[in-house]
C-alpha cells in the first residue's frame, strides 16, 4: 500500500458513494415563503419597545413600578397561549387542505389582530386582540413545513440558513417601528400634532404598520404562492364530503399510492426522535423567549431598581442591531457551521452561550449604579446581544432534527404542529414566568433582584442536559 492509498479494513465501504450534487434553491417560491413569514416576527416584536410603557399608561399598575413585568409577560405570553390550544390542528389541517389556504388564514388573523391591538385602550382589549392573534395564526408550523416540501436534503441547510432573513429582518423593523412611531403626535408633531385619532390612540400607528404588511403579503400569498401538497383536498369536500366522481378518482390514486402519501394519526407520531426533537426545541424556546421578554423590561427599568432606565427609542434600537447581526451571521455562517461541525454540536454550542447572556443581567446593573451609563456599560450590553445570536443557530439547527424525525413526507405538518404545541406551551408560561419573577425579585430584593436570572441559568442546564440525548447525526 502507498502513501497515497486510502487503507481498508472489515468497516470499509464496498462501494465509496459519491457525496449528491446539491440541489439549487427554488428562489422564486422559496423568497415568497421569507416575505409571507415576515409578518410574524414584525408584529410579535413591533409591541417590545412600547410594551413596558403601555401598560404603565393603562394604569393597571397603580403606579407601583414593580407589577409592570408581571402585566407585559401577561400580555407577551398570551399569543402563545392560544397558539398552543389550536396550531396542530392547523399544522394537521394543512396536510389534508393544502398549505395556502391554512396561511392565508393565518395572515388574515395576524393583521386584524394587530389592527384591534392598536385600537384598544383597556388591558382586556390587548387580551383579547392578542388572544385573537395566537388562535388564528398556525403559520409557524405550516411554514416550516412548505419549506421543507421545497428542499431535500443536500439544500435544506442552506435553506434555514436564509430562514432567518425574515426573522432577523422582523427582528430588525419591528421595534424601529415601534420605538419610533408610538406616541406619533408627540414625537413628530409637524405630521401628527393635529391628529386627535393618533393623541386618542398613541400606539395605533406603529401596530398599523406590520398589520398593514400582512395585508400585502395576504394578497401576494394568494396570487403567486403555489401549493406544495400534492393532492390537497378541498374545503368543501372536507366539510361536506367528497362527491362520487372525486371519490371514483381517490380510490383509483390510492392503489398506487405508498404510505408516504398519506397523513398518519396522531399516535402514529409520538415516537422517540420525535419526542425528543419537540423536546429540545421547546426547552430551546423557553429559554429564548425568557431572555425577549425580560430584556426591554430590564433597560426600561430604573438603574436603581435594577435596570437601565432607557427610553422606548433607544430600546428600539438595542433590539434592532441584534435583529441586523443576526440575519448576518444566519446568512454567511449557519450552513459552514453546520457542514463543519454538524447539527448537535451547533445546537448544543447556542444553548450553552444562554449562560453567559443570563448572568450579564446583574453585572450589567451593578455596573451601572456604581458608575452611571459608561462606555464599560454599553460594551456588556453589545457583548449581550452578540450572546443572544447563538440561540438562533439553535433554532436552525433544530428544524433540521424536526424535518428528520417525520414518520413520513405526508404527516410533515402534523409533525411540525405537534412540535409547535410544546414549544407554544413553553412560550406562553416562559414571558409570565420569567418578567412574574424579575418583579418578584425586585419587590422582595431576592438575592439583591438578581434571582430571576440564576433560576434561568439552571433552566439553561436542564436544556443542555436534553439536549444531550439528541443523535448525534441527523
Amino acid at each position: 500500500m502507498t502513501a497515497t492509498e486510502t487503507p481498508v479494513d472489515e468497516e470499509t465501504p464496498l462501494l465509496q458513494q459519491q457525496p449528491k450534487k446539491k440541489t439549487p434553491l427554488p428562489w422564486s417560491q422559496y423568497s415568497l415563503v421569507l416575505l409571507l413569514q415576515l409578518g410574524e416576527p414584525m408584529t410579535s416584536q413591533v409591541i417590545y419597545p412600547f410594551a413596558p410603557q403601555l401598560i404603565r399608561d393603562l394604569g393597571i399598575t397603580g403606579g407601583d413600578e414593580t407589577k409592570v413585568g408581571y402585566y407585559v409577560g401577561i400580555m407577551q405570553s398570551l399569543f402563545f397561549f392560544t397558539q398552543a390550544w389550536t396550531v396542530l390542528h392547523w399544522s394537521r389541517l394543512s396536510d389534508r387542505v393544502g398549505r395556502k389556504p391554512v396561511i392565508l388564514i393565518g395572515l388574515f388573523g395576524l393583521s386584524m389582530s394587530m389592527y384591534c391591538f392598536g385600537l384598544s385602550t383597556t388591558f382586556w382589549g390587548l387580551v383579547m386582540s392578542r388572544a385573537l392573534n395566537g388562535a388564528l395564526n398556525g403559520n409557524i408550523g405550516v411554514i416550516k413545513s412548505m419549506m421543507a416540501e421545497l428542499t431535500d436534503s443536500t439544500n435544506i441547510a442552506q435553506a434555514y440558513a436564509y430562514m432567518p432573513i425574515a426573522w432577523s429582518t422582523g427582528g430588525t423593523l419591528g421595534p424601529i417601528i415601534g420605538g419610533s412611531l408610538s406616541h406619533p403626535a408627540e414625537r413628530f408633531p409637524s405630521l401628527f400634532g393635529n391628529s386627535e385619532f393618533l393623541k386618542k390612540y398613541p400606539y395605533f400607528l406603529p401596530c398599523a404598520v406590520p398589520a398593514t404588511y400582512t395585508v400585502c403579503a395576504w394578497l401576494i400569498t394568494y396570487i403567486f404562492l403555489k401549493e406544495t401538497v400534492q393532492r390537497p383536498t378541498s374545503f368543501r369536500s372536507l366539510i361536506f364530503g367528497p362527491d362520487k366522481k372525486l371519490k371514483l378518482e381517490q380510490n383509483q390514486v390510492a392503489t398506487v399510492d405508498d404510505s408516504d402519501d398519506k397523513p398518519l394519526p396522531l399516535r402514529s407520531l409520538l415516537v422517540f426522535r420525535v419526542i425528543i426533537a419537540a423536546s429540545n426545541y421547546a426547552f430551546l424556546s423557553l429559554v429564548d423567549i425568557a431572555f425577549r421578554a425580560i430584556q426591554p423590561v430590564f433597560l426600561s427599568t430604573p438603574i436603581e431598581m435594577g435596570g437601565l432606565g432607557l427610553p422606548p427609542s433607544t430600546i428600539g434600537n438595542i433590539l434592532s442591531v441584534y435583529g441586523v447581526l443576526n440575519g448576518f451571521i444566519q446568512i454567511f455562517f449557519f450552513a459552514k457551521m453546520h457542514d463543519r461541525w454538524g447539527s448537535k454540536k451547533v445546537f448544543t454550542a447556542g444553548i450553552a452561550a444562554c449562560i453567559p447572556m443570563f448572568l450579564l443581567f446583574p453585572i450589567i446593573n451593578y455596573l451601572a449604579r456604581s458608575q452611571g451609563l459608561t462606555p464599560l456599560v454599553w460594551g456588556f450590553v453589545s457583548l449581550q446581544v452578540g450572546l443572544a445570536m447563538m440561540p438562533s443557530l439553535s433554532f436552525s439547527s433544530i428544524f433540521i432534527f424536526i424535518t428528520a424525525a417525520s414518520p413520513n413526507k405526508a404527516s410533515l405538518g402534523a409533525t411540525n404542529g405537534l412540535c409547535q404545541v410544546a414549544v407554544s406551551v413553553m412560550r406562553a408560561f416562559g414571558p409570565a414566568a420569567a418578567n412574574s419573577l424579575f418583579s418578584l425579585s425586585m419587590a422582595y430584593n431576592l438575592l439583591g433582584g438578581y434571582l430571576v436570572y440564576y433560576i434561568l441559568v439552571v433552566i439553561v442546564g436542564i436544556a443542555l442536559f436534553v439536549a444531550s440525548i439528541l443523535p448525534s447525526s441527523v
